[in-house]
């Protein structure tokens, strides 16, 4: 019997990388999500097998990271027993989020060791890989970009001071065009 396979959509995880620290990163919450499972149940797994994520694997956003992103990401992370915590939502983080870098991701197909767990990190990798070469292009482009303002400032200068003398000749002694409206007496 074949596999379902599980779709996830490629825009949905590029939304989910963030760069933080120099690092496009994924966070807890967005991979649990991702994976079906709880950001709990995740970090658990995660922390269960902590010599498997060193720090360039996942790290710990600090205080003010984690106060960062949840004033970009509004209600998320929220978690009360009671209701004593201010009625604004993701006004307080109880925890704060863990970032996991490609390696990280790739180490949690092999904790959470479920099927829909390699598949999502499949669309990940995949994910990572495009963004990869999206940026090696764009650097290309700004390369060749640079080279030909280089070549070509020289030439251009003559079409801009062209430009300047243009948008600099007064304005009355251009010739008017159109209908000009006759006074009418009252």
């Amino acid at each position: 019997m074949a596999k379902s396979f599980i779709s996830v959509p490629i825009e949905t995880v590029e939304k989910s990388i963030l760069l933080i620290r120099g690092q496009k990163v994924m966070l807890d919450r967005d991979l649990a999500r991702l994976y079906g499972v709880a950001t709990k149940t995740l970090n658990q797994a995660v922390k269960r097998n902590l010599d498997r994520f060193p720090e360039d694997f996942m790290f710990q956003l600090s205080a003010e990271e984690a106060r960062a992103w949840r004033t970009q990401k509004a209600s998320v992370g929220l978690r009360s027993q009671n209701v004593t915590l201010k009625t604004p939502r993701g006004q307080h983080l109880k925890y704060r989020p863990y970032a996991f870098t490609e390696h990280g991701i790739l180490m949690l197909s092999s904790v959470l060791k479920s099927d829909r767990a390699v598949r999502v990190n499949i669309q990940i990798m995949r994910t990572f890989v495009r963004l990869r070469e999206l940026l090696s292009s764009n650097e290309e482009l700004t390369r060749r970009l640079d080279a030909l303002e280089s070549n070509y400032d020289a030439k251009f200068k003559v079409v801009f001071a062209a430009i300047r003398h243009l948008m600099s000749q007064p304005a009355s002694s251009r010739k008017q065009i159109g209908f000009r409206a006759r006074a009418t007496k009252k």
